[in-house]
């Protein structure tokens, strides 16, 4: 089998506001092979730049568009593709955006193995250890405790066991998120897990501390993403201050940066997202990485179902999995690009799919009303 085509297209809706909200736009990856198997996968970045690294003419050995490296190349060999699309990328590589291309790529790689093999992904990276997992709802942080009440009432009674609240309003005064955070803990009542994701938006380490120490006493599960990412000793001082958990890594690739994100104590939850951090192919060997540090891996994943297809065949590897995120956007792409869409069942729990590869299919329809080129 050989690579004959690799196409970043990117979707855009009609509207795209200034918000936390990725799932407003993306760009698809396919990998197209001669045998007519293509690869799905999907990047949460920044479009225009992920489609130029793939599309790019080569400058010289090191400096590479990606779609160059691939073509003529066996998309079973997945471990040395990655290792090939990183060295001969390093110029302008090694971290972030070229990173993140090369996980929707590497993520298109993972679905040609299951497609051509029959099975689903999950088994073909090494094996699974379930077939369904609860989620939990996952929406902006509203500026009113209103709104936070609607969006309550909206989605909790789908059977969900916990929300996550994020962006959004978070993180501009610690007064206003204490506040917030109350109010949905009321809204939720006692008995439903909170998790609160601040956007990376804290700068002020002590300030942290004692708003934190306010989250405890409303039994916040996680926090997420409090500082920067390169806020490395803001993580960690954090992290020894209080007995919630604190949760990080959507923003980091390659295990270069999760081992010095573990190693140092930052989070308690790891969360990769495997359209950034390196694809299935990091993704999985944070497995082991995590249990040496004695983080748990919980996956990010506020994007289309392309990314949840992904997603959900990893969390059928993980040893012990806690939660999928379940993005409650209702943004065109996300409710229309893949089929079939993914629900929750009446205990929130999430069904993982058994079909060859990540088990969906593209809507084509939706890729040429909305693709921009």
């Amino acid at each position: 089998m050989k690579i004959t085509d690799v196409r970043a297209i990117i979707l855009r809706q009609p509207t795209i506001e200034m918000i936390g909200d990725g799932s407003q736009d993306t760009v698809v990856i396919l990998v197209d092979t001669d045998e007519g198997i293509t690869g799905i996968g999907e990047v949460d970045s920044a479009p225009y730049v992920i489609k130029s690294i793939i599309d790019m003419p080569a400058s010289h050995m090191a400096c590479m568009g990606l779609k160059e490296i691939l073509i003529g190349e066996d998309p079973l060999d997945v471990e040395r593709l990655w290792r090939k699309m990183y060295d001969l990328s390093i110029y302008h590589g090694r971290r972030s955006v070229v990173i993140h291309a090369m996980s929707g790529i590497d993520m298109a790689l993972w679905d040609i193995v299951g497609k051509k093999f029959g099975v689903p992904t999950g088994k073909a990276l090494g094996g699974t250890y379930r077939d369904k997992i609860q989620a939990y709802c996952s929406v902006l942080m509203p500026a009113t405790e209103k709104e936070i009440n609607e969006l309550v009432e909206k989605h909790m009674d789908k059977g969900y066991q916990g929300m996550k609240l994020g962006w959004g309003a978070l993180g501009y005064d610690f007064s206003k998120d204490i506040a917030l955070v109350r109010a949905a803990r009321k809204a939720l009542g006692p008995d439903k897990k909170l998790m609160i994701d601040i956007g990376m938006r804290w700068t002020d380490v002590k300030g942290a501390m004692r708003a934190v120490k306010a989250f405890e006493e409303e039994d916040v599960y996680w926090v997420e993403e409090p500082f920067h990412p390169d806020n490395l000793d803001g993580y960690t001082r954090l992290n020894k201050y209080t007995s919630v958990r604190i949760s990080g890594g959507e923003e980091v690739g390659t295990l270069h940066e999760y081992r010095e994100l573990l190693s140092r104590g930052c989070v308690d939850i790891v969360q990769p997202d495997l359209s950034r951090c390196g694809g299935l192919t990091i993704a999985r060997k944070l497995i082991d990485l995590a249990q040496e540090y004695n983080a748990t891996v919980i996956p990010h994943a506020f994007k289309t179902n392309i990314l949840m297809s992904a997603t959900l065949q990893y969390i059928s590897t993980l040893p012990n999995a806690w939660y999928l995120e379940f993005c409650e956007q209702d943004t065109i792409l996300r409710q229309t690009l893949t089929s079939p869409l993914f629900k929750i069942d009446s205990e929130g729990y999430v069904a993982i799919p058994k079909d060859p590869g990540f088990g969906i299919d593209i809507n084509m329809d939706i890729v040429e009303k909305y693709r921009v080129d």
